[in-house]
């Protein structure tokens, strides 16, 4: 649930690959906002840009020219150790494809991001194993990955990126690798974390339904917002 404050915001954001009649505008003056605690899906078809605007969300990239401020940080000025920090301190990932270590427990997955914080093991331990109780794995914190459903693994990712307490979580079309039950059971969780964490949300999605979990959807064509606007309740 959004608060008003703007998080995240594009002054013209343009981002453009190659050199002369080569070049490719993946990103063309882009301006949008996203307030603090707000859900937002960003769609649109393959090339459109809107992976690419996720990854300046995500501090993974930087403009070719614009700004792109977060935080009221001009976060696409700042160098790659300096954006590296920032994402360590304020950004959970959660992608299609789980990125689980497969021999590692739930627990001791989650626990990765604390490790890199300098958090010691009976703190590290009890965080994990708080996380993954809020997304609903207790009883399940010993087991591989192997030992579990997609959806758990996904459950499982979910825990790793919440656990450092970010500001923001990007989504990576969080629930492309899931069946309908799972899926819908995913986006009741990271609408309840929305709420419950007043977690801000980037998601990429290519589903309608999926996206309608979200308050907002942002669609993005050639290079361009095409259209961005709240949306309706999901029954």
């Amino acid at each position: 649930m959004a608060s008003g404050a703007t998080l995240i915001s594009f002054d013209k954001v343009w981002k453009s690959y190659g050199q002369g009649e080569a070049k490719v505008h993946a990103l063309a003056g882009v301006d949008l906002a996203i307030r603090r605690g707000e859900f937002v899906a960003i769609m649109g078809p393959s090339g459109s840009g809107k992976s690419t605007a996720m990854n300046i969300i995500g501090c993974l990239d930087t403009p070719t020219a614009g700004t792109y401020n977060f935080m009221g940080i001009d976060a696409g000025r700042l160098d790659r150790n300096r954006r590296a920090i920032l994402r360590n301190l304020y950004v959970g990932f959660v992608f299609q494809g789980y990125n689980l270590l497969p021999r590692t427990t739930a627990v001791e997955n989650v626990e990765l991001p604390l490790i890199y914080r300098g958090v010691g093991a009976r703190d590290r331990h009890d965080l994990a194993m708080k996380a993954l109780a809020e997304v609903g794995l207790v009883g399940r914190e010993h087991h591989t990955p192997a030992e579990l459903s997609g959806g758990q693994q996904q459950r499982v990712a979910i825990a790793r990126a919440i656990v450092t307490r970010p500001t923001l979580l990007v989504a990576d079309e969080p629930t492309g690798n899931l069946d309908t039950a799972r899926t819908h059971e995913i986006m009741e969780l990271l609408t309840r974390l929305n709420t419950e964490l007043g977690l801000t949300i980037a998601m990429v999605t290519h589903e309608a339904d999926v996206a309608g979990y979200a308050e907002r959807t942002i669609r993005f064509l050639d290079g361009h917002v095409a259209s961005d606007g709240m949306n309706f309740e999901v029954a």
